[in-house]
């Protein structure tokens, strides 16, 4: 990844000057900008991990919401332990 650029955005029209601040008209925020191709990486990373919590949380709460049957909890906790280690292999 790039380093992000510092740069000066207006907060009421958002016009945008790096590396500096303009004469003094605007109120300015210092903002950093990245090149798209890293945004979108990080984006991609993040919709990718998203889905593993999603999926590893329906695990967790199909678990914790269960009973197993009376002599059966060994049988569930397998199921289970089979279902967890399919996601962790695919994460």
């Amino acid at each position: 990844m790039n380093d992000p650029i510092p740069a000066w955005q207006c907060i009421g029209c958002g016009r945008i000057e790096a590396p500096q601040t303009c004469i003094g008209v605007c109120q300015d925020r210092k903002v950093f900008l990245v090149p798209m191709t890293d945004y979108q990486e990080a984006l991609d990373t993040i919709q990718q991990l998203l889905g593993e919590i999603d999926s590893m949380q329906r695990v967790l709460t199909r678990l914790a919401c269960s009973t197993p049957r009376e002599g059966q909890w060994e049988v569930s906790y397998r199921a289970a332990q089979v279902e967890a280690k399919a996601l962790l292999a695919g994460s």
